[in-house]
């Protein structure tokens, strides 16, 4: 707390940013008085899981143009015990996709918050279904392909 207001972390990577994400922040802001969102780095999301489509100053940014942080950072770490005593968290909020994963916070005082996405949206059902409508698109276009180009000159 700092002057009697209750300070909320949430972080995340934030690529193809979707609905989800969204109601995650503002879920943390319904609960804070001052909100600071962590964005990961290019480099650290890569060392747990696929890059990120969207380069970091970008999700940046998009996270920056929201109107529901007070302060947006970059996220190097997994780790957030250093970023908690710096910044005197209260409450930290994330997905539930990493349920348990930092209760550690708990023994900082800090309150953790694992927000249920449910079903739907994901960057990674994104991802999945821009890449398999790519691919359908492709295997029609290879099945419907003329026999001649239409206007081509004749021989």
């Amino acid at each position: 707390m700092f002057k009697n207001k209750t300070i909320v972390y949430t972080s995340g990577t934030f690529d193809m940013f979707h609905y989800n994400h969204l109601r995650m922040i503002n879920y943390a802001r319904a609960i804070a008085d001052i909100l600071i969102v962590g964005v990961s780095t290019d480099e650290l999301v890569s060392s747990y899981k696929a890059a990120p489509i969207i380069p970091f100053n970008e999700r940046l940014q998009i996270i920056e143009a929201l109107k529901t942080p007070d302060m947006v950072i970059p996220q190097h770490t997994l780790d957030h015990t250093e970023i908690v005593k710096k910044l005197n968290i209260d409450a930290f909020v994330v997905g539930d996709d990493w349920y348990g994963k930092y209760d550690y916070l708990k023994d900082l005082n800090v309150q953790v918050f694992y927000f249920p996405y449910g079903t739907g949206v994901s960057s990674s059902n994104l991802k999945k279904t821009i890449h398999d409508s790519y691919e359908a698109t492709l295997k029609t276009q290879r099945q419907s392909k003329p026999d001649s180009i239409v206007g081509s000159p004749e021989k």
